[in-house]
């Protein structure tokens, strides 16, 4: 039996002895500091408003962030964090289509049919994951990679599987965020719920059965530049019978966009950046200045798909060859003129359009393919403050009903 004395002695010791294990084997998060957090951006901002956070409530989408953060906290390496990533964002996705297919309970009383959920839900995610401080080294680098992913899969980049076989029909669509926040926070983008109702459907042709896959893309300008078109669209299109790229257009009308301009500017993007220049591009020296849909335009104004008129739209603006200033010109571009507005104007839906016809022209395809305008989603009158009424759900089932018709349209053979 030891005396107090020798237990002190023995105390000391490995006292001592820890110590100098401690300095020779610095802790993990002495050798390795936690990575700083980055601001959010704009757009991730806007989640700290009520009416955010009230569509998150009432679609049952508002746990969806906090899971995200409870994932990332144990996340141990850059591996565990990307599993964790793409785990989440591919979940976000796949409940997101379930849910406005009707596969799944809704839980609260927003309709299913909306597309706000995933947006806002993604926001959530991508703010947690922005302001991550992990246990271990984190690049500026590891991080952004880490945000792609996310992206990527949370908006169904990555899941897009164009079904094999012969008999089959293939067809991808692609639709977009809301935007102009700015002007009224609630605003839905029909092309994005569009997306979600028709991603992994079927429809029948005259040429057999035809399933539709679909991605919804960021309203950001720089996403465009780096390339997001491109990387989800190349591996899709030499597969694809049919191709649609859709976004919000104008008031009353659905527009299929005939020619597609080599010029981006002007109104600013979710983020608050504006952009003014040349669409960038790969192998710029061999950028036309527009690109031309394959879409049976004819066949689709004729058809009468629904409630909604569809018109062939034509006009461009130019600055015709050998002149310094822009005009309109009603039936397309003239030979050599420069572009300053595609049928789609300069925003990102003409942006869209103009990378996916390139891309298609660049890679040798005769697929049928180009931009679809929908109407602008409007609310019930008099309604300035609520996120939603009757009104606004039925215009949004309508246009989401009215473009599965216009592809159906544009898929038939004889079209």
């Amino acid at each position: 039996m030891r005396t107090p004395r020798s237990a002190l002695r023995l105390f000391g010791a490995a006292v001592l002895a820890s110590a100098a294990l401690c300095l020779s084997a610095p802790p993990l998060a002495l050798a390795r500091p936690a990575a700083a957090p980055q601001p959010l951006t704009a757009e991730e901002q806007r989640l700290e408003h009520a009416v955010p956070q009230e569509i998150l409530r009432r679609s049952g989408f508002d746990g969806v962030a906090p899971q995200f953060t409870r994932a990332l906290a144990s996340a141990r390496s850059i591996r565990q964090a990307e599993g964790a990533v793409v785990r989440h964002g591919r979940a976000l996705w796949a409940r997101a289509v379930d849910r406005a297919q009707g596969r799944v309970p809704t839980a609260g009383d927003l309709s299913q049919d909306d597309d706000r959920p995933l947006y806002w839900a993604r926001l959530g995610m991508t703010a947690q994951l922005r302001q991550w401080q992990p246990p271990f080294a984190l690049t500026d680098a590891q991080r952004a990679h880490l945000m792609d992913r996310l992206e990527r899969s949370s908006r169904g980049q990555e899941s897009m599987l164009l079904p094999a076989g012969a008999g089959i029909r293939r067809i991808v669509m692609t639709g977009f965020d809301p935007f102009t926040l700015d002007r009224d926070i609630r605003i839905s983008n029909p092309s994005g719920a569009t997306a979600l109702a028709l991603d992994g459907t079927w429809i029948r042709t005259a040429d057999g059965p035809a399933r539709i896959e679909t991605a919804v893309f960021p309203v950001r300008w720089q996403d465009f530049t780096d390339g997001t078109v491109e990387r989800t669209l190349r591996e899709q299109l030499p597969h694809a019978d049919l191709f649609t790229t859709v976004s919000q257009g104008r008031v009353g009308r659905f527009d299929i966009e005939r020619t597609n301009g080599a010029w981006r500017g002007g109104s600013p993007d979710n983020d608050n950046v504006s952009r003014r220049e040349t669409v960038p591009v790969p192998d710029p020296a061999s950028q036309p200045q527009w690109t031309t849909t394959t879409l049976p335009h004819a066949a689709i104004v004729a058809a009468g798909t629904g409630r909604f008129p569809v018109y062939d739209n034509t006009s461009v603006t130019e600055i015709p060859a050998g002149a310094t200033e822009p005009v309109v010109r009603p039936d397309g571009p003239t030979p050599g003129s420069t572009a300053r507005a595609g049928g789609g104007g300069t925003y990102l839906s003409n942006e869209i359009a103009y990378r996916a016809t390139l891309l298609r022209d660049r890679l040798g395809l005769t697929v049928p393919g180009g931009h679809v305008h929908t109407p602008v989603l409007e609310f019930g009158a008099g309604n300035t403050t609520e996120i939603t009424d009757p009104e606004f759900v039925r215009n949004r089932l309508d246009i989401i009903a009215q473009v599965r018709e216009i592809i159906r349209v544009a898929a038939q053979p004889s079209a």
